[in-house]
């Protein structure tokens, strides 16, 4: 029933790689209506069309698009678009993986959050659901995460979304081959290079 609209979602998103098991089933739950996973995730997915984070320019003036210093910005973070793969608005900013041709192919994709301030930092876990479900755990206010992780992975293995466990300290914390935030760096550096700014 919604092939099509993954598949859509697959080429837009992911350069046409297979959708994500756990990422499909909360994609369906939002295309349905169903608030379940989004109260407990707190993710709201892309919808065609939305501007990847990383080439949305459409809040700065003509003024600062015509600046050097920001066209290396923003030619940085154009080029770190490829790699990073942002599927949904969650936690302190966009949520989804890093994709970088550097990354290990025989192991799960790894998780990136970019906040609002354009600074990567890694989430735990093997899938998308673990990161935002240990995210959450963080930010609940309860005086333990481990705890508030081990109730949200049994309220989601509850509506048909089993994690890989239930244990926090047992997540997934491999670190990316290729650090996002140092690459980001090195591309923004090589391009006011390239603009004569350094």
């Amino acid at each position: 029933m919604y092939d099509e609209r993954l598949a859509e979602f697959s080429r837009e998103r992911l350069d046409g790689r297979p959708v994500p098991d756990d990422l499909r089933v909360l994609l369906v739950a939002q295309w349905e209506g169903r608030t379940d996973f989004t109260h407990l995730l707190d993710l709201d997915f892309f919808e065609p069309g939305e501007v990847h984070p990383l080439l949305d320019t459409s809040y700065l003036s003509e003024k600062e698009l015509a600046d050097p210093e920001m066209q290396a910005v923003n030619a940085g973070a154009a080029e770190m678009a490829a790699y990073a793969k942002l599927v949904a608005k969650g936690g302190s900013g966009w949520i989804g993986y890093w994709l970088h041709p550097g990354e290990p192919a025989d192991r799960a994709w790894r998780l990136i959050e970019l906040d609002t301030e354009f600074t990567f930092s890694g989430l735990v876990g093997l899938t998308l659901t673990e990161g935002a479900a240990a995210d959450q755990a963080s930010r609940r206010g309860e005086p333990d995460e481990r705890t508030a992780f081990t109730r949200l992975a049994a309220e989601l293995a509850g509506l048909g979304l089993p994690l890989s466990t239930q244990d926090y300290d047992a997540l997934d914390d491999t670190a990316s081959t290729v650090d996002p935030e140092e690459l980001m760096e090195r591309l923004i550096e090589a391009e006011r290079e390239k603009r004569g700014l350094r």
